[in-house]
């Protein structure tokens, strides 16, 4: 048995599953609900989700679709054809709509993601800080995490050099550009070295591209402009406005079409029929999705600006996606306790950096500004005075 298997093996052998560490910002965001239900003011930056709903003209499709189709399991052909459609519009890449799997959001497309390419013991690399559902999803599935440690030196991003060193060679790696929860976009150049290093050493590339469309230094280059074989990860929460109708989607190569479609009739069946007539929609709802994508660059202007008065300098640069991701060492090596103290003391809900980095995010916590700027402003209002009472704790002194 090869060694790396051993661990696995002997965990399953003794009926013990993995252990799954809890996403620390939804007891935030369960706290601040249980506040604004006893009649507190709360302000919520601890999810990535907008605060606006779907396009408007995709609400009407959906009723106009509710009082004529009685739905029932589907699969959009339409939808698969506008996805593909939109790879050669936005990146140049040939897409066939049979290469799209639809999914109940993005979450599912990992799983299916990573079910097809990688068995139990291998090992799959991802940049810490990083989305807390990659080291959790790959425990679920048994498969080995390892994790990346990428500081302000690396902009808090993965790097090809990273990689290459990596011994033991990884059997896969997952990107995320915009990242979660940075913010932090890859270079065209870095993707392009990341993609041969790859390539050369035999490591299969998971890309999560769900924060495609909100970037701030100019469009964000799709994996698969120079991984042919990269699977991607999609989805309608973030820029369409749509976290709630739970539609995603993942792009397969054609060898591996027929394991994905397998994976996801027998574990999902299909995403929302609803959702589908409604994504369909929204795709060309650009000029409304295109205003949201404004207010969010406002409300990073407002922070970016308001945050060093603060005490928080040492940030993440936010390309994209709609977050800030502050060190807040000098404050605390207790992020969780923090971030709390600051929801029941202000009313402001943000989420700590450990679950992002269970190394180093004790002294991180990140905000989402995805909501109207006039919450941003009350937040940073709110927070000047609590910040400023803490001034006197300073840990790097």
């Amino acid at each position: 048995m090869p060694a790396r298997l051993q661990p696995t093996v002997e965990r399953l052998r003794r009926g013990m599953s993995p252990e799954i560490e809890p996403f620390h910002a939804i007891a935030i965001s369960r706290k601040a609900h249980q506040l604004a239900a006893e009649g507190r003011s709360i302000i919520h930056m601890e999810f990535g989700q907008p605060s606006t709903g779907a396009p408007r003209a995709a609400i009407e499709a959906a009723h106009r679709v509710l009082d004529t189709d009685g739905m029932g399991y589907w699969e959009s052909m339409p939808l698969k054809t506008r996805i593909a459609l939109h790879y050669r519009e936005a990146h140049a890449v040939e897409v066939d709509p049979e290469q799209v799997i639809l999914t109940c959001g993005a979450s599912p497309a990992f799983v299916l993601a990573l079910s097809c390419l990688f068995t139990p013991g291998d090992r799959v690399a991802f940049a810490r800080p990083g989305y807390v559902a990659y080291r959790n999803t790959l425990k679920a599935l048994h498969l080995d995490p390892v994790e990346i440690g990428c500081g302000a030196e690396e902009r808090y991003q993965i790097t090809a050099a990273a990689i290459d060193r990596l011994d033991p060679t990884p059997k896969g790696l997952i990107l995320a550009s915009p990242a979660n929860p940075t913010g932090t976009i890859i270079a065209d150049e870095e993707l392009a070295a990341i993609a041969e290093v790859c390539r050369r050493r035999g490591i299969r590339i998971v890309s999560d591209e769900i924060y495609h469309g909100l970037s701030y230094v100019g469009p964000a280059r799709s994996m698969l402009q120079d991984a042919p074989d990269a699977l991607v990860v999609n989805s309608f929460s973030k820029y369409y406005s749509m976290a709630g109708w739970r539609l995603g989607w993942l792009i397969v190569p054609p060898s591996l079409i027929d394991a994905a479609r397998a994976r996801m009739g027998n574990l999902f069946l299909t995403p929302p029929s609803l959702a589908q007539h409604a994504g369909l929609v929204a795709f060309d709802c650009r000029d409304e999705l295109e205003g949201h994508v404004r207010t969010y660059a406002r409300n990073r202007d407002l922070l970016l600006a308001a945050l060093p008065a603060l005490g928080l300098r040492r940030i993440a640069p936010p390309d994209g996606a709609f977050y800030v991701y502050a060190d807040i060492g000098h404050l605390t090596d207790d992020s969780l306790v923090f971030c709390m103290d600051l929801l029941m003391e202000t009313g402001v809900a943000t989420a700590p950096g450990i679950d992002f980095d269970p190394v180093e995010g004790g002294r991180f916590m990140r905000f989402s500004f995805a909501v109207s700027t006039d919450r941003v402003e009350d937040a940073l209002a709110r927070m000047r005075p609590w910040f400023a009472a803490r001034a006197h704790v300073d840990l790097s002194a």
